[in-house]
């Protein structure tokens, strides 16, 4: 039988109904964004003639990036069938004969994501994004769990975890990753990567691979060898940009990003740069998430071990502690083709520029499983991420006469690392995905395999003399309180030590400040048998206020010297001091295009006036993708509360947060949220 080509007058997108059946109506639904392997429909209106099948034809080519070609899988021709084939581009007609045709169209499961342009037949060209497409089984980053879905692609904000590991602080975070022209932005963000503007063509082809596009974003959220979205700076001092404590959320940063030429915004550090990093993933359609690893070693020459050294009274001789009181990467989902199934599922990569991988800032994307097991030969950046969460720590006393000796000491590298629980604003630990129980024989095994000689020797420390810091709690910023070194004689026979106690400021990076207290007993004596000295130090507000960072956090050392052995036993521990906490609440009923007041009130706990009093507010579907802020016009009191009423008007209904920053003078960007619930 003799073909004909149907003769196509004009089309509907139909993309309300396209973009809600494949879930990026958040987007918008003005232009045509899909999924993967998913079929979805348009319509076509005939100028003469009715579909007839069998005899009626019409050919399409799918096209992206400026070089398409087939052999780079970047352009695909193919016809109308009797059905969809999920497995290849095809299109198959789901209407009954007529004027108006019905025509599914069903994108290959591994192709290119991206801009594309789809030629009908000689009747002209529709234009649509295509995105990763998690609910796929066909595509290589499904997941098969309704609710993680919800979470890890769908959620529009969360909590990043900081403060240090026996005090985790939930920060609230917008990831804003559906607000207007916030695909554009990212789907930018590619185009701007010096290997496609080196071979675009070669590029575009990499982008159906997500380990590919990951390993690009973990480059270019830092700026250091690229047009990068955020410049880091982990001094105090953020002149020619804002502090990275002052974001609420990414969307604010990317346009900034985008409408400044690409020049990188300032300033990022570890939560910043992974928040960003899982805004564009879940934009994209990657299930991504942000975790954090408290106590992270930054290994710098490989050897998983990290060498510190400290002076007489406890304080490290460098002006850095190689230990982070935390550090923050992102986990992405996906399979990995080039490893056995074992090593499918979550991918750590991170953003954060540390160290150079194939000469460029990035990190990863290694399975979190190769982590556990110690397989460091996997790609990619094993090593590094290993060492953060494995590395051992050594430490010296370099005294005055420039003699050297090794100082007992109990710090574990890699806890509590955490990530916002599915469904719920609880942390989750996820420390057993990354590491074997301690001392198990699995955990042996896995050293071996990646060769850590330090933690297979364990050299046994001297249990004869216990040091430890305890703190009360409730150790509130603008208070002064005591933190106590306890020492416990184990032996025995009495024994006779020097104590040396002290704390200072600290960033979260361990960049080292002022002194805040300390204590020097020549003489402690220990009866046998468990006897214990409890040593308190008073942390006044006074000497430690203007000292301490916006991290809030304080390094407490205590330096054991026993007379009798000779022997030097050091204890750590970094204390996070709380900021007061925001109250917001929401007055009116939560409905959709229904102005809602937020009433926030935050108490100030200092002992002095804050001044230049400001409130900022924003939130996904919220607050119309802007940042709503208001000044306070007079400074609030010690004691006294700062107090504001702001409106909003929520676009969607759900489950939102409201993210809310307070700044002043000498409280600086305190964080809270509240969770809304917004009703149609």
């Amino acid at each position: 039988g003799s073909q004909t080509f149907l003769d196509i007058d004009h089309w509907n997108l139909e993309c309300e109904l396209n973009n809600t059946d494949h879930r990026t109506d958040l987007n918008d639904v003005d232009r045509l964004i899909v999924r993967r392997g998913q079929p979805f429909t348009i319509s076509l209106y005939l100028r003469s003639g009715t579909y007839q099948p069998g005899v009626s034809s019409l050919n399409f080519i799918a096209e992206t990036g400026p070089q398409p070609s087939e052999q780079y899988g970047t352009r695909a021709s193919f016809g109308l069938s009797a059905n969809i084939d999920t497995s290849r581009w095809s299109a198959a007609v789901s209407s009954p004969p007529g004027d108006m045709v019905a025509l599914s169209i069903c994108s290959a499961p591994d192709a290119p994501i991206g801009r594309y342009t789809l030629t009908l037949g000689e009747s002209g060209q529709i234009e649509f994004i295509l995105l990763f497409n998690p609910w796929c089984p066909g595509d290589t980053v499904y997941m098969d769990n309704e609710q993680s879905l919800e979470e890890y692609v769908l959620s529009q904000d969360g909590i990043i975890f900081r403060g240090s590991a026996k005090h985790p602080i939930p920060t609230p975070w917008n990831f804003g990753q559906f607000e207007s022209g916030i695909l554009d932005i990212c789907l930018r963000i590619l185009d701007m990567n010096p290997k496609c503007l080196k071979n675009p063509g070669k590029d575009c082809s990499g982008r159906r691979n997500p380990i590919y596009v990951s390993r690009v974003l973990s480059a270019m959220v830092n700026c250091n060898d690229d047009k990068g979205v955020l410049f880091g700076k982990w001094s105090d001092d953020y002149e020619g940009g804002v502090s990275p404590m002052f974001w609420r959320g990414s969307v604010e940063i990317l346009r900034n990003w985008d409408t400044q030429a690409c020049q990188p915004v300032r300033y990022g550090q570890c939560w910043v740069f992974a928040a960003v990093a899982c805004t564009i993933s879940r934009a994209l359609g990657l299930p991504c998430r942000v975790v954090t690893n408290y106590l992270s070693a930054h290994d710098t020459n490989s050897n998983l071990v990290i060498e510190r050294y400290v002076n007489e009274n406890g304080e490290p001789i460098q002006s850095r502690e190689m230990i982070w009181n935390y550090h923050c990467w992102v986990e992405c989902w996906m399979a990995r083709p080039d490893f056995k199934s074992d090593f499918n599922g979550w991918q750590a990569s991170d953003p954060t520029p540390q160290e150079r991988s194939d000469g460029v800032y990035c990190c990863g994307p290694i399975p979190v499983r190769a982590i556990k097991e110690g397989e460091l030969m996997f790609k990619y950046d094993a090593p590094f991420v290993f060492a953060e969460v494995n590395a051992d720590i050594i430490t010296f006393m370099k005294k005055k006469d420039g003699s050297i000796s090794e100082v007992n000491n109990t710090t574990v590298v890699g806890q509590k690392i955490s990530t916002k629980s599915v469904n719920s604003d609880a942390r989750e630990d996820i420390t057993h995905l990354y590491k074997y129980p301690e001392g198990s024989d699995e955990e042996r095994e896995a050293f071996k395999k990646a060769n850590h000689q330090n933690k297979l020797l364990h050299r046994q420390q001297n249990q004869g003399l216990h040091l430890t810091i305890k703190v009360t709690s409730g150790m509130r910023k603008g208070c002064d309180f005591d933190v106590f070194a306890v020492v416990t004689n184990n032996t025995e026979s009495e024994k006779k030590c020097r104590l040396v106690f002290g704390s200072c400021a600290v960033s979260y990076s361990g960049i080292l400040g002022e002194n805040c207290g300390f204590k020097d007993l020549l003489n402690v004596e220990l009866s046998p048998g468990a006897g214990e000295r409890r040593v308190p130090l008073r942390l006044n507000y006074s000497k430690y206020g203007d000292k301490i960072t916006g991290d809030n956090l304080i390094r407490l050392a205590a330096l054991l010297f026993d007379y009798t052995t000779n022997e030097t036993t050091l204890a750590v521990r970094n204390i996070v001091l709380e900021n007061p906490e925001i109250k917001v609440r929401i007055l009116g009923e939560p409905k959709v295009n229904r102005k809602l007041a937020a009433e926030i009130t935050v108490q100030n706990s200092l002992p002095y006036p804050l001044e230049n009093c400001c409130f900022s507010i924003e939130g996904a579907n919220l607050t119309g993708g802007c940042v709503i802020s208001e000044r306070l016009g007079s400074p609030v009191g010690p004691g006294e509360d700062a107090k504001v009423k702001m409106y909003f008007t929520p676009t969607h209904s759900g489950l939102r947060k409201l993210v809310v920053d307070f700044n002043s003078t000498k409280l600086c960007h305190v964080k809270g949220y509240r969770n809304v619930i917004i009703g149609k």
